[in-house]
């Protein structure tokens, strides 16, 4: 009731051509029918009359992009939650040109909005040009729930293109709905004369655009064994602090550091976001000079994600690394990890810097060769931008100090530089060291090298090490990156926000 439109449009090059000056007057024409009827403004937007090479024209195109605000208790996702649910099919009325009756989208938006407020609706899907059918599918693939049909239902219908109508999931009947069947446990969908695989529907609906988009690359054939070393001790800091101080330094690109300090704070911290300028020579020597002063009066220093220097040049977290090499910098990091007992962490972009930097694995700031390990290009080409699952291998660090070898958790990643690589024998220097934190695993909760698992096949599947001591820790997986509501339908992301509590209690127990 309370939304706002953005609209996109894009059309080919009109020149003097009525015809084709006619495709955008009519899109807009009926945009602004719709927005008149429904009683809902556009606020702005975006418009190209230019998508023409040569005698090749775009597709005609508007798209309209709906805001709004609501309870982030109220939003549902379209992905059905559990087999034994119903589904129903909500439908607003349409003409003799298949449009439909805008009284009854409002009825429908109304229906749809009182049984998500009741607390009645577990998913909805907003149909689309594939209707039912289409949607149908969607909602079973998310976690993978299958599907049966009931005996009335006409299958020619479910194809019918179905704007303005919903699929929705509920745990219990409502009666003056469309019925359309009833989830089941088994990966199908069922018919009163067929069951279809879902897995078979999943592969063609995914292979379509495989060769544009790729979405898998073959995976090694070498078998990743998963680390466990149970090293837990206590392990505190030699003084205490009522509130440790958290350095969080601020790059050009880097896009974390809110949700670092937030993180942070939560568990009684104090940060401090240093941003580190850069226009001219004079403004790198005066962040030098502070932030050497920061870090004498900081007990810790997180590098956030992000992009520092737009990963260039031709490569990421070089900008951070180049700062940290400078003298003053280098010794100000030693005096806080070998004098006054201080942690670091580094997280995705800041983890690069880390690995980089010689801080992990080795401990020290050190100078680059070709032995040390790196974090390079994801294998399949391209950024990576999801949820992972991952497993704790060692809990030899105070930053591990409430996990358990074997725990399973789930974390968001995004890079496109996050594969760990290192020869063999680094590998198993680490291993034997208890250095490996965390490595990415499978539904079976294996190591893996499978891209849909272990997003940039990273050697041995490693997501996070740590320093000899356990002081410093590195990880792709956006640990920070949790709270309330913040997803939707993902269990065990609140668990890594243990890490940055058992930080502040080096210090504070």
């Amino acid at each position: 009731k309370h939304a706002w439109l953005s609209f996109q449009e894009y059309f080919g090059r009109t020149g003097d051509n009525p015809e084709k000056w006619g495709k955008p007057f009519a899109a807009l024409l009926g945009a602004l029918k719709a927005q008149a009827e429904l009683e809902v403004a556009a606020i702005g937007g975006k418009d190209s009359m230019s998508g023409t090479f040569e005698d090749i024209d775009v597709p005609p195109t508007l798209i309209a992009f709906a805001v709004s605000t609501a309870k982030a208790s109220r939003i549902v996702t379209n992905e059905w939650k559990a087999k034994d649910h119903y589904i129903y099919a909500v439908m607003p009325e349409y003409d003799e040109n298949g449009i439909a009756n805008f009284n009854s989208v409002r009825d429908v938006f109304d229906k749809v909005y009182s049984l998500i407020k009741l607390g009645c609706v577990k998913s909805a899907c907003a149909l689309e040009h594939g209707g039912t059918a289409e949607a149908l599918l969607k909602c079973s693939l998310g976690n993978r729930i299958g599907f049966a049909l009931e005996e009335d239902v006409n299958i020619n219908q479910l194809f019918k293109k179905c704007y303005g109508g919903f699929l929705l999931e509920t745990d219990d009947e409502i009666e003056d709905l469309e019925l359309l069947g009833k989830t089941i446990g088994e990966f199908e969908l069922r018919t009163k004369d067929e069951t279809i695989s879902l897995d078979e529907l999943q592969t063609r609906y995914e292979e379509k655009l495989e060769s544009v988009y790729p979405c898998n690359i073959k995976q090694s054939e070498k078998e990743i064994k998963p680390v466990s070393v149970e090293r837990r001790f206590d392990m505190h800091a030699s003084y205490t602090v009522d509130t440790p101080h958290v350095l969080i330094p601020v790059f050009p690109g880097t896009n974390c550091e809110y949700d670092t300090a937030h993180a942070f704070k939560r568990e009684g911290a104090e940060a401090e976001i240093f941003v580190i300028k850069n226009l001219t020579a004079k403004d790198i020597e005066d962040s030098v000079e502070r932030f050497v002063e920061a870090i004498h009066r900081s007990q810790i220093i997180a590098l956030p994600g992000g992009f520092s220097g737009g990963d260039e040049p031709d490569g990421s977290a070089k900008f951070i690394v180049s700062f940290f090499r400078n003298p003053k910098v280098k010794e100000a990091v030693e005096d806080l990890l070998n004098h006054r007992e201080g942690l670091m962490i580094g997280i995705c972009n800041g983890f690069q810097a880390l690995v980089k930097l010689g801080l992990v694995p080795y401990g020290k700031i050190m100078e680059p060769d070709e032995f040390r390990p790196t974090l390079t290009f994801n294998t399949i080409g391209r950024h990576q931008s999801k949820l992972v699952k991952t497993r704790v291998a060692c809990n030899q660090s105070p930053w591990m100090k409430y996990m358990n070898v074997g725990d399973i958790h789930t974390v968001a990643i995004s890079h496109g530089e996050g594969r760990f690589v290192a020869k063999d024998n680094v590998i198993q220097t680490l291993i034997d060291n208890g250095q490996i934190a965390t490595q990415y695993v499978d539904f079976e909760e294996q190591p893996t090298s499978d891209i849909h698992f272990n997003p940039n096949d990273s050697v041995y599947a490693i997501e996070g090490i740590t320093s000899p001591d356990g002081r410093i820790l590195g990880k792709m997986g956006h640990s920070e990156r949790n709270g309330d509501n913040l997803y939707k339908n993902v269990p065990d992301i609140e668990d890594q926000q243990l890490l940055f509590k058992a930080a502040v209690e080096y210090f504070t127990e």
